[in-house]
């Protein structure tokens, strides 16, 4: 196949189009930087231009069996109102326009759009989220909601849409783990709030694996749940990386309040939480090859 690829240079795109590309795929992405995209992923053909703005680029999109839409600035920021204006725009607007290369092009395609769990937004229930569950009315859900719907857009063309919906990413060299790796070994890491808001995550190879998935099966479209299907509250997560590591934690969890005042509302991503099940791979008999946190862990250590 060949596949055009947004945010291709990124934690998660980097290791997908690596790994697509040593499958055999032919792949291209897209960055407003062809010279310094090219040292990072030198297995890909390189588009210069702007996602959240037209141009020759999709001219090239038009040419692809199969897009991979990861492009979105960094929710890892105080929220205020320009870092919201960039989240939502940056999202929104380049989806519009992959939507509007698809829509001329006669080829049949695939559109694999990113969105995250935050569409479901904080619960501090044990309820199970599956992909029929209703979204919330936070910051992150509002995201999620309009940068799904751009995507949706793709299927009155005739595109197969697949919206997968990101819990925490795990990998080596990136990602949240990276963030808690150096705490959790010098032994200041520990839980956060209570430690009882749930933590849905995935392994990176196992997220690659759902990519490839949806790529060669027709069936799979809508919502997806890209998570592993053993959520663990937040205070088993830290419990177990210590034990991965062999550090004990010796701090209290960190107070939400501390958070609050650091982070403002973006501290509800990591206080509160959902536990989000992967339903629709389930039934399709998908395979995790890391379905619990101690197996995804004890193999990102090694």
């Amino acid at each position: 196949m060949k596949i055009f690829v947004t945010g291709g240079t990124g934690f998660v795109g980097s290791y997908v189009t690596r790994r697509l590309s040593e499958a055999g795929h032919e792949i291209f992405i897209l960055s407003r930087s062809a010279q310094k995209a090219q040292t990072v992923v030198p297995w890909a053909q390189i588009e210069e231009g702007d996602p959240r703005k037209e141009g020759d680029w999709q001219g090239r999109v038009g040419e692809c069996d199969a897009v991979i839409n990861l492009a979105g600035s960094s929710i890892f920021t105080v929220w205020t109102d320009s870092a919201r204006k960039s989240i939502l725009e940056s999202r929104v607007l380049c989806t519009r326009n992959l939507v509007s290369a698809l829509a001329g092009s006669s080829r049949e395609k695939i559109l694999i759009s990113g969105s995250a769990v935050g569409y479901y937004g904080s619960r501090m229930d044990d309820e199970f989220l599956a992909e029929e569950a209703p979204h919330g009315s936070e910051f992150m859900s509002e995201v999620c909601i309009k940068w799904e719907e751009e995507a949706q857009k793709a299927t009155q063309a005739g595109v197969r849409v697949a919206l997968c919906r990101f819990g925490i990413v795990l990998g080596r060299g990136g990602g949240a783990l990276s963030m808690m790796l150096p705490a959790f070994r010098w032994m200041v890491g520990s839980s956060i709030g209570s430690g009882r808001q749930w933590m849905s995550w995935i392994h990176l190879e196992d997220l690659f694996e759902i990519f490839s998935r949806i790529l060669c099966d027709e069936s799979m479209s809508g919502p997806i749940n890209c998570v592993a299907p053993n959520p663990v509250r937040n205070s088993e997560f830290a419990k177990l990386l210590s034990k991965t590591l062999g550090r004990p934690i010796l701090l209290p969890g960190v107070p939400s309040f501390v958070l609050n005042m650091l982070l403002g509302e973006f501290a509800n991503v990591v206080v509160k939480g959902q536990r989000v099940i992967p339903k629709k791979l389930m039934e399709t008999g998908f395979h995790f090859k890391f379905p619990t946190l101690l197996q995804a862990l004890e193999d990102l250590e090694r």
